[in-house]
Protein backbone atom coordinates (compact mmCIF):
# COMPACT_ATOMS: atom_id res chain seq x y z
CA UNK A 1 0.00 0.00 0.00
CA UNK A 2 1.59 3.14 -0.88
CA UNK A 3 2.30 6.46 1.34
CA UNK A 4 -0.73 8.47 -0.81
CA UNK A 5 -3.37 5.00 0.00
CA UNK A 6 -2.29 4.91 3.61
CA UNK A 7 -2.95 8.48 3.91
CA UNK A 8 -6.39 8.80 2.62
CA UNK A 9 -7.46 5.43 4.48
CA UNK A 10 -6.21 7.75 7.77
CA UNK A 11 -8.43 11.04 6.59
CA UNK A 12 -11.39 9.26 5.12
CA UNK A 13 -13.11 9.04 9.07
CA UNK A 14 -12.52 13.04 9.12
CA UNK A 15 -13.86 13.35 5.68
CA UNK A 16 -17.14 11.62 6.18
CA UNK A 17 -17.75 13.43 9.52
CA UNK A 18 -17.01 16.42 7.81
CA UNK A 19 -19.33 16.00 5.18
CA UNK A 20 -21.97 14.61 7.77
CA UNK A 21 -21.69 17.71 9.38
CA UNK A 22 -21.70 20.22 6.33
CA UNK A 23 -25.30 17.98 5.35
CA UNK A 24 -26.85 18.55 9.35
CA UNK A 25 -25.73 22.08 9.00
CA UNK A 26 -26.10 23.06 5.60
CA UNK A 27 -28.55 25.42 6.02
CA UNK A 28 -26.80 27.66 8.65
CA UNK A 29 -23.25 27.17 6.27
CA UNK A 30 -25.57 28.68 3.48
CA UNK A 31 -26.96 31.63 5.63
CA UNK A 32 -23.23 32.41 6.31
CA UNK A 33 -21.97 32.69 2.81
CA UNK A 34 -24.89 34.91 2.28
CA UNK A 35 -24.14 37.28 4.65
CA UNK A 36 -20.68 37.15 3.55
CA UNK A 37 -21.77 38.03 0.33
CA UNK A 38 -24.01 40.82 1.58
CA UNK A 39 -21.17 42.33 3.50
CA UNK A 40 -18.46 41.96 1.06
CA UNK A 41 -20.95 43.29 -2.02
CA UNK A 42 -21.78 46.47 0.31
CA UNK A 43 -18.20 47.26 1.23
CA UNK A 44 -17.47 47.48 -2.56
CA UNK A 45 -20.47 48.81 -3.41
CA UNK A 46 -21.75 46.76 -6.09
CA UNK A 47 -18.65 46.90 -8.07
CA UNK A 48 -18.39 43.35 -7.88
CA UNK A 49 -22.16 41.72 -7.61
CA UNK A 50 -21.51 39.78 -10.16
CA UNK A 51 -18.07 37.66 -9.51
CA UNK A 52 -19.60 37.69 -5.67
CA UNK A 53 -23.00 36.37 -6.98
CA UNK A 54 -21.24 33.33 -9.21
CA UNK A 55 -18.44 32.85 -6.62
CA UNK A 56 -21.39 32.12 -3.82
CA UNK A 57 -23.06 29.89 -5.74
CA UNK A 58 -20.12 27.56 -7.01
CA UNK A 59 -19.57 27.50 -3.32
CA UNK A 60 -22.83 26.56 -2.23
CA UNK A 61 -22.62 24.16 -4.99
CA UNK A 62 -19.64 22.64 -3.49
CA UNK A 63 -20.84 22.18 -0.41
CA UNK A 64 -23.78 20.56 -1.24
CA UNK A 65 -21.95 18.50 -3.58
CA UNK A 66 -19.40 17.39 -0.32
CA UNK A 67 -22.23 16.95 2.12
CA UNK A 68 -24.01 14.67 -0.46
CA UNK A 69 -20.96 12.38 -0.63
CA UNK A 70 -20.88 11.75 2.24
CA UNK A 71 -24.21 9.79 1.44
CA UNK A 72 -22.74 7.38 -0.68
CA UNK A 73 -24.27 3.95 -0.27
CA UNK A 74 -22.90 2.76 -3.75
CA UNK A 75 -19.01 3.13 -3.69
CA UNK A 76 -16.74 4.19 -5.15
CA UNK A 77 -17.62 4.71 -9.21
CA UNK A 78 -21.34 4.46 -8.48
CA UNK A 79 -23.69 6.88 -11.09
CA UNK A 80 -24.56 10.50 -10.13
CA UNK A 81 -28.23 11.33 -8.69
CA UNK A 82 -30.54 12.87 -10.96
CA UNK A 83 -29.82 16.53 -10.63
CA UNK A 84 -32.89 18.75 -9.09
CA UNK A 85 -34.24 22.45 -10.40
CA UNK A 86 -33.48 25.32 -7.98
CA UNK A 87 -35.68 26.70 -6.12
CA UNK A 88 -36.93 30.35 -6.02
CA UNK A 89 -34.25 32.59 -5.05
CA UNK A 90 -31.34 30.11 -5.91
CA UNK A 91 -30.53 30.83 -9.49
CA UNK A 92 -27.41 32.50 -10.18
CA UNK A 93 -27.62 35.49 -11.65
CA UNK A 94 -26.01 36.21 -15.21
CA UNK A 95 -22.73 36.41 -16.25
CA UNK A 96 -20.92 39.72 -16.22
CA UNK A 97 -18.81 40.58 -19.33
CA UNK A 98 -15.11 41.19 -19.22
CA UNK A 99 -14.12 45.08 -18.64
CA UNK A 100 -11.53 46.17 -21.00
CA UNK A 101 -7.94 45.87 -20.63
CA UNK A 102 -5.75 48.37 -18.81
CA UNK A 103 -2.67 50.44 -19.90
CA UNK A 104 0.24 49.38 -18.79
CA UNK A 105 1.72 50.26 -15.66
CA UNK A 106 4.62 53.08 -15.45
CA UNK A 107 8.13 51.72 -15.79
CA UNK A 108 9.96 50.72 -12.19
CA UNK A 109 12.51 52.79 -10.60
CA UNK A 110 16.42 52.92 -11.26
CA UNK A 111 18.34 50.19 -9.76
CA UNK A 112 20.40 51.59 -6.59
CA UNK A 113 23.26 53.77 -8.18
CA UNK A 114 21.07 53.81 -11.44
CA UNK A 115 20.47 57.48 -12.78
CA UNK A 116 17.29 55.98 -14.23
CA UNK A 117 18.82 57.16 -18.06
CA UNK A 118 20.28 54.57 -19.64
CA UNK A 119 23.88 54.70 -21.10
CA UNK A 120 24.41 56.21 -24.45
CA UNK A 121 25.23 53.21 -26.93
CA UNK A 122 28.59 52.34 -27.99
CA UNK A 123 30.19 55.34 -30.37
CA UNK A 124 27.08 57.69 -29.94
CA UNK A 125 29.68 60.04 -28.14
CA UNK A 126 30.16 58.83 -25.21
CA UNK A 127 33.39 59.23 -22.67
CA UNK A 128 35.79 57.31 -24.29
CA UNK A 129 38.83 55.62 -22.59
CA UNK A 130 41.59 55.13 -24.02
Amino acid sequence: MSFLDTLKAKLAPAKDKAAGLAKEHGDKIDHGLDKVARTVDQRTKGKYSDKIQSSTGKAKEGLHRFADKGDDTQGPGGAPGPGGTAGPGDTPGPGGTAGPGGAPGPGGAPGPGGTGTPPPPPGAGGPTTG
